[in-house]
């Protein structure tokens, strides 16, 4: 018999507990290897990408504490304004995803080119956003030699905007059809090519003048042209995706593809900017405490933001898994997928919290050897151990219904969440003494605690009770 409408079928004989059990562990079984198959290549690119932050880091402190400061200062412009529009390609995951299950494979090459027009629109008011860095730092009263090579750096990066949003709308077209590891060996061809090009444009080497934080943006800004290209003669050449013949016919900008697009992705977007930029305010926030404090939390972000990475590639495999099993039809197999991916992705937490906590100090270590900034550091790590448990529930959960197309339930939760609780009791700990004596640091990253904690909350519970609705309601909401 068929369960709620769907194609994954019970045993006939349901009076039999035991072999209705036995089937309900396989496919939760094999709902883990698929999930695990799909998340480790994701995994593994996203680690390689954020691995060039690493390296950018490590390099950056080598010349000095000033270097390392504007490179963080820099992330947090560069990262929050590119960010938002990678998430309105996001939208596209999903798309794909149902696309392909339900073997409508003809309309891929639309809509992925769709996602081409959307990538050339963004990246206008991405550059003229970037363009203003200055303005921003002003803003900040961040330090003259700070400032100068933090605008070094992103007025660099300005040229990077167009590969990096044409690498998205591919990679979104590629993991939406459940091919996940070219991303992945393209992101660690980027890492190897990353370092050596820091190495040269850092310190400089071959003749390249010596940049300092400033090389690390050009160094960066190459890896991603690199990486779009790879990506695209990828499409072009390979034999499992030919038979989408993305380039055979050109297709025009269509305002209302254009506007669906737009209208799915735009809560994304605005929901991953939420959450990046609480991160990135707070360092801004931070910047006027001196280079020592600027260092120690670049240090504690740039780990956290690698250890991230897991529940993030769980979250993006549990996307693509919804959306191809609405795409079948088959709401029951989605929910599956959803209970196995926050399984997944709590084990990992606890996991992962436990080796930030025991292991801070060599950590630190392996950024810098200025014992102060070691000091602080050690203790913003160990705030973040305490958040990795909920940040792997809210990323995880956002990632689901992403798959159900359920994006302005996102964007709603993470605006509350972040901005209205976490900021706001962030700046309180942190700069005034309302509840306690000025916290500093120590302070906004409370508030990073409580505003990821309170995403997970909202969007744990809005994931159950998307669970509760019927097969019709969900396939409702996965057409649009």
């Amino acid at each position: 018999m068929l369960v709620n409408g769907n194609r994954d079928y019970l045993p006939r004989r349901q009076s039999d507990g035991a072999l209705f059990r036995s089937v309900s562990v396989q496919l939760y079984k094999q709902e883990t290897t698929t999930l695990v198959q799909l998340a480790t290549p994701v995994l593994i690119a996203s680690v390689a990408q954020t691995s060039m932050g690493f390296v950018d880091t490590i390099m950056a402190g080598g010349v000095s504490a000033t270097d390392m400061a504007a490179v963080s200062i820099a992330s947090s412009v560069w990262f929050p304004t590119i960010l938002f529009g990678m998430g309105l390609l996001m939208a596209l995951v999903p798309i794909i995803a149902q696309l392909n299950g339900s073997g409508r494979q003809n309309r891929i090459s639309f809509e992925v080119q769709q996602g081409i027009w959307l990538s050339a629109l963004v990246a206008i008011p991405t550059l003229a956003v970037l363009f203003q860095t200055n303005t921003i730092l002003r803003w900040m009263d961040v330090e003259p030699v700070m400032a100068h090579k933090t605008i070094g750096y992103i007025h660099t990066m300005m040229y990077a905007v167009p590969a990096f949003l044409l690498f998205q709308t591919f990679r979104s077209f590629t993991d939406g059809m459940s091919l996940t590891k070219p991303a992945m060996i393209i992101g660690f061809i980027g890492l190897l090519l990353n370092i050596p090009l820091n190495w040269i444009f850092v310190y400089g080497k071959f003749g390249a003048p010596a940049l300092g934080g400033v090389g690390c943006g050009v160094a960066t800004m190459i890896v991603y042209w690199a990486m779009f290209l790879m990506l695209l003669f990828y499409i072009l050449t390979s034999k499992r995706i030919a038979h989408i013949e993305m380039f055979r016919h050109f297709h025009k900008p269509e305002l209302k593809a254009l506007a669906r697009l737009f209208k799915l992705g735009f809560p994304v977007a605005a929901a991953l900017f939420f959450e990046v930029t609480l991160f990135a305010v707070i360092a801004m926030m931070i910047a006027p405490l001196g280079p020592t404090t600027v260092a120690a939390h670049q240090i504690a972000i740039n780990f956290s933001s690698l250890i991230f990475m897991l529940p993030m590639s769980i979250g993006a495999a549990v996307s693509i898994r919804v959306g191809h099993r609405l795409g079948e039809n088959n709401t029951h197999g989605a929910m599956i997928s959803c209970r196995v991916a926050l399984f997944l992705g709590v084990s990992t937490a606890v996991i992962t919290a436990l080796i930030t906590a025991l292991l801070r100090e060599p950590v630190a270590l392996i950024y810098t050897d200025n014992r102060q900034v070691i000091e602080l550091a050690t203790q913003l790590l160990l705030l973040s151990a305490v958040y990795q448990l909920t940040d792997a529930v809210q990323v995880i959960a956002a990632g689901a219904l992403r798959g159900y197309k359920d994006m302005a339930a996102i964007f709603s939760r993470t605006f509350v969440a972040y901005w209205l609780l976490g900021v706001p009791c962030g700046y309180i700990l942190a700069m005034t003494n309302w509840v306690v004596e000025p916290m500093g640091a120590v302070g906004f990253w409370i508030g990073i605690i409580v505003g990821l904690s309170s995403a997970a909350l909202f969007l744990g519970l809005r994931l159950r009770w998307m669970h509760t609705q019927s097969h019709e309601t969900l396939l409702t909401f996965a057409s649009r």
